[in-house]
């Protein structure tokens, strides 16, 4: 999924395809970015008020263009909802960060409102997030700094294989947080209940080790 957000790199959407993410979704005005990367969607969804008359016109032959009026979900959530109808079972989403707070907030958001429905991944510059509860066995290279996001008082989170360990701690926002942990082996093992915890990766290290 690409978003109207910063874009990814051309080397990004190219990777992904290689790892078999066979269909690309854009959300509106991510189709702008689209055409400067030279890549043709499958998709374009949204109330199209953010694409450009002529990246419009560029695609009109080329993808498939969905035009949805309605006010009370996003263009990011229309893609999510189109690739649920398809059978789609996991999704990277890009394009849902850059200049505008605001949006970034509510993509992050996003992925808690869909995680029961489809698995997905964000990619923002060197970083990878993805949303985890109950028991977890996670890939990682010694080294490899991993930061770790709660939410509340309710959400506890046993974490072994770090640097600095959790042991039934909770990571309630604003209060505190694991950032810049450290991964002392070839994976971790997260125990998470009452909640989701956001584990966010560096992105260029885990092609780099092939955890990708």
């Amino acid at each position: 999924i690409i978003g109207n957000g910063k874009p990814p790199g051309k080397n990004i959407i190219r990777y992904l395809q290689r790892k078999a993410y066979s269909t690309i979704i854009c959300a509106d005005g991510g189709a702008n970015s689209a055409r400067r990367l030279g890549i043709i969607p499958d998709y374009i969804i949204g109330d199209l008020d953010s694409i450009s008359k002529e990246t419009l016109k560029y695609y009109e032959h080329k993808s498939r263009i969905i035009k949805i009026k309605r006010q009370n979900d996003t263009d990011i959530e229309k893609c999510l909802k189109l690739a649920v109808k398809k059978g789609i079972e996991k999704a990277v989403m890009t394009g849902v960060t850059g200049d505008r707070l605001d949006h970034t907030f509510c993509n992050l958001g996003i992925v808690l409102k869909f995680y029961n429905k489809i698995e997905i991944e964000i990619i923002a510059d060197k970083s990878l997030l993805r949303a985890y509860t109950g028991k977890a066995s996670i890939k990682t290279s010694p080294n490899e700094i991993i930061s770790l996001y709660g939410f509340d008082e309710k959400t506890i989170i046993t974490a072994k294989g770090l640097k600095y360990p959790l042991i039934k701690t909770a990571l309630p926002f604003g209060k505190k947080e694991s950032t810049s942990n450290v991964a002392i082996s070839d994976k971790i093992e997260l125990n998470i209940s009452g909640g989701t915890v956001f584990v966010i990766r560096d992105f260029n290290t885990l092609r780099k080790n092939g955890l990708f």
